[in-house]
Formats: C-alpha cells, sequence, structure tokens
C-alpha cells in the first residue's frame, strides 16, 4: 500500500498531479482545492494518498492531511459516493468544511459539491453525523506535511555551540483545529453525545477560537430551552 509520496511536480492537469519520485512519475488524482495549494511544475510536494485498486483500474489519490484522508475514506462508506464524487465534497468544503456541515446537518452544504444530488446530500449528513466527531478530533492531532522538506537530508558536521532551533509555532489553522478538538474532548467527557457536542462546537466556532470561549458557547447551545 503506497501511504505517502514526496517529489518533484513534473505537470498539474485538471483533477490531478504528475509527482516524479526519484525518477518514477506517479499519477496522483487530487480535489480542486489541493491543487491549487501545490507548486507549479518543477516545485516540490508531498501527499498522503490512497490506493483505489478495482478489477481494471488503480488509482492513487493525493491529500495535504492525514484528516483530509479520512474525511475522503468517511465519505466513500456513504452508498452512492464513489472516490471521485468525495474529492468533488471535499474540493468544495475543505476538510473543516465537510466537519461544520456534518456537525450541523447542513446537507445544503454538501449538494454545493459538483455531480452531487439533494437526495445523496441528505444521506452523507444522516449516515456521517454520528461519525464525523472522531476524524474532528483527529484533525488537530494528525500533521501536516513538509512539502519544502528535501527528499534527502544532507549529512553535514553540526559546527560548534550552533543553538537548537526553535520549534516552530503551529499555524492558526492548526490552533483553531486543536481547539475545537479540546472542546469537543472537554464536552464529551461531561456526557454529552459526539454528535450534540460536535454540532455545538461547530457553530460556537463561527465566533470563537479560544478553547474556554468555545466551551463556554457550546455549553450555552446545549444548555435546554
Amino acid at each position: 500500500m503506497i501511504g505517502k509520496l514526496s517529489g518533484r511536480i513534473d505537470y498539474k492537469g485538471t483533477d490531478h498531479v504528475l509527482l516524479d519520485v526519484r525518477g518514477v512519475g506517479y499519477i496522483v488524482h487530487v480535489s480542486d482545492r489541493t491543487r491549487m495549494a501545490l507548486p507549479g511544475p518543477g516545485g516540490m510536494a508531498a501527499l498522503y494518498t490512497e490506493l483505489l485498486v478495482r478489477e481494471d483500474l488503480l488509482q492513487l489519490f493525493g491529500f495535504q492531511t492525514l484528516a483530509e484522508k479520512e474525511w475522503h475514506r468517511l465519505l466513500m462508506s456513504v452508498q452512492g459516493v464513489g472516490a471521485k464524487a468525495a474529492m468533488a465534497i471535499l474540493g468544495t468544503l475543505g476538510p473543516e468544511g465537510v466537519a461544520r456541515a456534518l456537525a450541523i446537518g447542513d446537507a445544503g452544504a454538501i449538494r454545493k459539491a459538483p455531480g452531487v444530488g439533494p437526495k445523496l446530500a441528505s444521506r452523507v449528513v444522516m449516515e456521517l453525523k454520528d461519525k464525523a466527531p472522531a476524524v474532528m478530533a483527529m484533525g488537530s492531532a494528525a500533521p501536516d506535511l513538509d512539502e519544502d522538506a528535501p527528499l534527502v537530508e544532507p549529512v553535514e558536521e553540526a559546527p560548534a555551540a550552533t543553538p537548537a532551533p526553535k520549534p516552530a509555532k503551529p499555524s492558526a489553522r492548526r490552533q483553531a483545529q486543536q481547539a475545537q478538538a479540546d472542546a469537543l474532548s472537554a464536552l464529551t467527557n461531561l456526557g454529552y453525545a459526539p454528535s450534540e457536542a460536535a454540532q455545538a462546537v461547530a457553530t460556537a466556532a463561527e465566533e470563537e477560537s479560544e478553547t474556554p470561549a468555545l466551551i463556554r458557547a457550546a455549553l450555552k447551545l446545549l444548555a435546554p430551552k
């Protein structure tokens, strides 16, 4: 199973890229969102991959994060959602958008993806609303790939008295994901159902970004009316 590829982009197609990995070219299908985020030909890229095996076809699908890969796998578990339809949903909404749509039951957002009709969108929301919290929590823990990292690390003798590099600060996106995952964990520990907690956190995240504020806002939404 091919789980990850790092290499140079030879060209970018409408729905795929050709990735040169040490002289071997891999055609990797990606969402529109991922394709636009990748560098142009000659640039370096790293993608988590999923290999789709059929009787007459082998296809690789690429993702920037492990969470995105898991969303793709989860979407494909719904009857009627194939690999390309799952990619269309991710390309239209992104992993965070899919998480929010499932958490609050927004089938209309899922319908925005090309080729997804109202019945299929409703089925996606109904079947995945209870499974979504686990992937939402995973999003903050899963590492992002470093596309700028060299494929072969040069071996050099470290100079004397070289100070250790400072750890990179997490991105705003990563901080937001972590805050939502922490809030979701706190609410489930308080006894709220994962689906209800995920819906409240997703709604609260429209106004709040820090964990304590997210928890307070979500608790207000969960309070009996």
